[in-house]
């Protein structure tokens, strides 16, 4: 599982944003793909939200087919 540690500088980053900006996705297209898809998960749940407002202590996690993602935001 690759881990990935992300700071924000404001008081939240929104779902797509947080994909986009840690290269999980490469575009906001993708990102909502993703989170439609739902291979999205925001502390174990499935989030299919790409608007959710994340702060610092959340964790994102990406289940792809062949590599899992865990996102931090710091």
């Amino acid at each position: 599982m690759e881990k990935i540690e992300l700071p924000i500088t404001t008081e939240y980053i929104k779902l797509d944003q947080l994909l986009k900006f840690s290269g999980i996705a490469e575009s906001g297209a993708d990102a909502k793909d993703m989170i439609l898809d739902g291979i999205v998960s925001i502390g174990g749940a499935v989030c299919t939200m790409r608007g959710k407002k994340l702060r610092p202590g959340d964790c994102v996690t990406v289940e792809f087919e062949d590599e899992t993602v865990q996102i931090t935001v710091k």
